[in-house]
């Protein structure tokens, strides 16, 4: 098995007043050329946005592109004709293929919305662009994990144009858990989203990250009050 580990305070940070952002992985003005990837993930943006404020129309391709919101609601609207709320409790996803123009703002005037913005390497360039959006049942991510995306069509959660599996898990109880990976060739990337966790004896706190390969499970230990993201997803793109 082999491990890297992201403390929360190593991570990007930038500032425009409108936006805090903080970059897991080299992003705008932020660059590390040790921190470009884990597998095809490229991108995981921790986002706070102002009330009102936002980005307007800009452009994607060959992308799969994934928003997770966690607190409050965003605004979207794309140039395939989507217009969308998404909040607290969905995800929404877009393969951005051949191209795609979008915006995404606060969708409150009076409370920050608070994000995770994550972008994977597709498996195939060039798709038609799509997008997808799915409120997450709370129940099902209650001490245990939930899967919320995956590369199937009528799997369990959004799908991608990647052989990628996402799950969330909402734990008030200490407990010990066994991910198996769907492909032991995968990697998973472990984002701390509240609470402490440990994770193949590597103590975790509020978004601390540890990714890990070459393993065909991980095993994991919850603390109270704790909430993890894991990214499982190919290692080569």
């Amino acid at each position: 098995m082999k491990t890297i580990l992201h403390k929360a305070e190593t991570r990007g940070h930038q500032d425009h007043g409108w936006l805090e952002a903080n970059h897991s992985f080299s992003f705008a003005n932020y660059y590390h050329p040790e921190r470009m990837h884990f597998g095809v993930i490229r991108v995981l943006n921790d986002d706070v946005i102002a009330p009102g404020k936002g980005f307007g129309m800009h452009p994607h391709d060959n992308m799969e592109i994934i928003s997770i919101p966690l607190e409050g609601a965003l605004q979207h609207k794309d140039n395939m004709g989507n217009e969308a709320t998404i909040k607290q409790g969905d995800i929404q996803v877009m393969s951005a293929g051949t191209g795609v123009f979008h915006s995404e703002f606060n969708a409150k005037q009076d409370t920050s919305v608070k994000l995770l913005q994550i972008w994977l390497y597709p498996n195939q360039k060039d798709v038609q662009p799509r997008y997808g959006q799915l409120t997450i049942n709370q129940e099902l991510m209650q001490n245990k994990f939930a899967q919320i995306l995956s590369p199937n069509l009528d799997d369990e959660g959004v799908w991608i144009y990647q052989n990628a599996w996402f799950h969330l898990g909402h734990f008030s109880a200490r407990k010990d858990i066994s991910y198996q990976l769907k492909n032991p060739k995968n990697g998973v990337y472990a984002f701390i989203l509240e609470g402490e966790v440990t994770i193949e004896n590597q103590k975790l706190s509020k978004r601390d990250a540890l990714g890990l390969w070459e393993t065909p499970q991980i095993q994991i230990s919850t603390g109270s009050h704790s909430k993890i993201l894991l990214l499982e997803v190919p290692m080569t793109h």
